[in-house]
């Protein structure tokens, strides 16, 4: 079974880490993960931190109005399909 580690931890070992005063053997072996987990957090980490500078109000606006688009389209789906449903269990009863 795969442990779930919280977010504030995972980040205080890959801060860590990018600070390399340790080793990420080190750091890995004191707080019970393995080596290679906390290599791909730190590399998924470096890979998407130039996100965090980037201030383009326009590009977020657009992802929020396509994700509230599909949102809308998804419940729009879940009613059909609970409707159909309904009439599916009404015929069957006949």
């Amino acid at each position: 079974m795969k442990k779930k580690h919280e977010a504030e931890f995972k980040a205080s070992l890959v801060l860590e880490a990018i600070q390399e005063q340790r080793s990420i053997n080190q750091i890995a072996s004191e707080y019970g993960v393995h080596p290679n987990l906390l290599t791909r957090w730190k590399t998924d980490v470096i890979r998407c931190m130039p996100q965090f500078f980037v201030r383009d109000v326009g590009t977020m606006e657009k992802q929020r109005q396509v994700y509230e688009k599909k949102i809308e389209e998804l419940y729009t789906q879940i009613g059909k399909l609970t409707t159909e449903l309904e009439w599916l269990k009404k015929k069957s009863k006949r």
